[in-house]
């Protein structure tokens, strides 16, 4: 990682707003490459807790290096508005694709968590909790490779913690038990729940728990049975609804050892369903991608650079053209 200023940026338009930084579409002058900028938002570059948050969030990408992890590239200051570039993944959210789909095919859902759990297992090795999973922080470029992103709340469980113990953080229709209660002895299995609500969610087109408010979808993550994706989707395997509601075990220590175990299960099901060749795809889908997930990803409309009414109607005119020749053709060859 190097350090820039934003004069390093031709920057571009608005990729999303929150609470805490604007993400930007931008050229980097220097390396001549489209990438996405995080820049702190003015009213909090101030606020030393969330600076640090930011600061830190910084730290944990440049640790990580996977192909099912957002790269990030530099990070700068310019006068008091932190801010880091990354990469630019043109294929949306999974949030996105469920919005448009209402839920995915079971062999869409298998495969879109074992990529995920591709990118936890080695985050969790590198001391890193995501505390933060959701559809809208999964992407996924044009050649069916998801991609982690957005590690403003993780956990660097090596690093001293700046703020939020005993605090809950994260996004409550994800959230496990012990995130709601702020518990300090959060791990990687937290982020396992996490996989089992939006494998719920993938499968079912809902997530697990719902509710008018955020305290009776609390009650339901602390207190209620894990509900059944098979119920609602009968198509779902027993395997996955077992490993689902596994996921969404209130103790910790009741779920999954860790997310290599969650992809040996769902590769199995996954050749189950589609032939054990499977296998070997998963293994080189990292260089790859995944044609089953590409197709998912609707292509970008024609813009005016891809063609001009001007260039479609010569178009036309020569079809038209070539059609009045041959018929004149064959006119004058029978008289």
């Amino acid at each position: 990682m190097t350090q820039k200023t934003l004069k390093s940026f031709q920057l571009g338009e608005t990729l999303g707003v929150g609470t805490v930084g604007t993400i930007r579409r931008a050229v980097d002058r220097v390396n001549r490459r489209e990438v996405a900028l995080k820049i702190l938002q003015p009213a909090v570059s101030q606020d030393e807790t969330i600076r640090l948050r930011f600061e830190r969030e910084i730290e944990v990408l440049h640790k990580l290096d996977h192909p099912n992890v957002v790269a990030c590239y530099d990070h700068g200051l310019d006068g008091d508005r932190l801010f880091y570039s990354m990469e630019i993944v043109r294929g949306g959210t999974v949030k996105q694709l469920l919005k448009k789909r209402g839920k995915l095919r079971i062999e869409e859902a298998l495969e879109c968590g074992w990529q995920l759990c591709s990118a936890l297992q080695y985050i969790h090795n590198h001391g890193i909790v995501h505390r933060d999973l959701k559809p809208s922080n999964i992407y996924l470029n044009r050649t069916g490779l998801i991609k982690l992103g957005d590690f403003g709340i993780a956990l660097d469980t090596g690093a001293t913690e700046i703020t939020d113990q005993g605090l809950t953080v994260g996004s409550y229709l994800y959230m496990a038990p012990e995130q709601i209660r702020g518990e300090r002895s959060m791990s990687g299995q937290s982020d396992l729940y996490a996989v089992g609500c939006l494998l719920f969610e993938l499968v079912t087109g809902k997530p697990p728990y719902e509710g008018r408010n955020f305290a009776r979808i609390f009650d339901q993550h602390l207190s209620a049975e894990p509900p059944s994706a098979r119920e609602r989707v009968a198509e779902c395997p027993e395997v996955l609804d077992d490993l689902i509601r596994s996921l969404l075990s209130k103790d910790p220590d009741d779920r999954p050892i860790n997310a290599r175990s969650v992809q040996g299960v769902l590769a199995e099901t996954l050749s189950e369903i589609v032939g054990p060749q499977v296998i070997d795809t998963l293994k080189h889908c990292h260089q790859t991608g995944s044609r089953r997930l590409a197709r998912l990803i609707s292509p970008e409309p024609l813009t005016t650079n891809d063609v001009s009414w001007k260039q479609l109607g010569i178009a036309a005119a020569s079809i038209v053209g070539l059609i009045a020749a041959a018929a004149a053709l064959r006119f004058f060859g029978g008289m």
